[in-house]
């Protein structure tokens, strides 16, 4: 493997340290650092690279992460009313990626049913 394959495992490591080092400082900075745009990116290159840079396999990838986009809030929305109705962790979660999934099925049969 190269460098390039290693890299954003890196990267993400990184910034997972990042996260718990911030928390003990900001909840804030925390936050903002876990929900920065930076595995999309690291995903994107890992597909321009692969694919060497053809722009349509690009362009349906990004169009993806953009469909990607709506169940990922979902999720935060319904871990945070998880977590204001005072549900403990395990439970927030299996919440959260309950309400992912389906927003995500919803999404996908949407797209199949109109055929794009």
């Amino acid at each position: 493997m190269k460098w390039n394959d290693y890299l954003p495992v890196v990267i993400s490591i990184l910034v997972i340290i990042l996260v718990a080092v911030l928390e003990k400082y900001s909840r804030l900075f925390a936050a903002v650092t876990a929900t920065m745009p930076l595995s999309a990116p690291l995903a994107l290159w890992i597909v321009y690279a692969s694919s060497q840079g053809d722009h349509v396999i690009v362009q349906d990838f990004t169009a993806s992460l953009l469909i990607g986009i709506v169940p990922t809030l979902a999720f935060l929305v319904t871990i945070w009313l998880a977590a204001r109705a005072g549900m403990k962790f395990a439970p927030i979660l299996l919440a959260g990626y309950a309400m992912w999934s389906a927003v995500l099925v919803v999404i996908v049969s949407v797209k199949r049913l109109l055929g794009a």
